[in-house]
């Protein structure tokens, strides 16, 4: 488990940095009417990647484990408890929302008739993903038990 904990905590620097780069490149072309193949491919990978998160997030959440080795105990009262709540509600939410926003977005980049509508398409949902993704992280300053990879 320990893999799949570490490889779920390091892609998110992946996935940040892709999206990140998602962005800025349709905001720089937004308005040169032009959309290639290459824009297409790297709002695919960073959609890619995100699914990918998912299903690593969903081995995690299947075999109940949070964190450094922690366990989420669903019993009465979990709610009240920061880590519990976070990890079995919040993240879970936050990250299964982003990953539709992402597929909304590209989807709808795809649909688009023009290059300008493709590449706004793109800042609109993937820059709401990039804010759920960022709220959904567990970084370390928000006592949730993680680290920063």
């Amino acid at each position: 488990m320990n893999v799949f904990v570490a490889a779920h905590s390091g892609l998110r620097w992946i996935v940040l940095i892709l999206l990140v780069v998602a962005i800025v490149n349709a905001v720089s072309k937004k308005n040169k009417n032009s959309y290639t193949k290459n824009d297409r491919l790297i709002n695919l990978f960073a959609m890619l990647m995100i699914h990918i998160q998912i299903l690593l997030g969903i081995v995690l959440y299947l075999f109940n484990h949070v964190g450094l080795g922690g366990r989420i105990s669903y019993s009465e009262g979990w709610m009240k408890n920061p880590m519990y709540r976070f990890f079995g509600m919040e993240h879970i939410i936050m990250m299964v929302l982003a990953m539709i926003f992402v597929t909304i977005g590209n989807k709808k980049s795809k649909t688009k008739e023009f290059a300008a509508q493709k590449h706004g398409a793109i800042i609109t949902f993937y820059l709401i993903t990039l804010i759920l993704v960022l709220a959904g992280i567990p970084w370390p300053f928000r006592g949730l038990g993680t680290g920063w990879f």
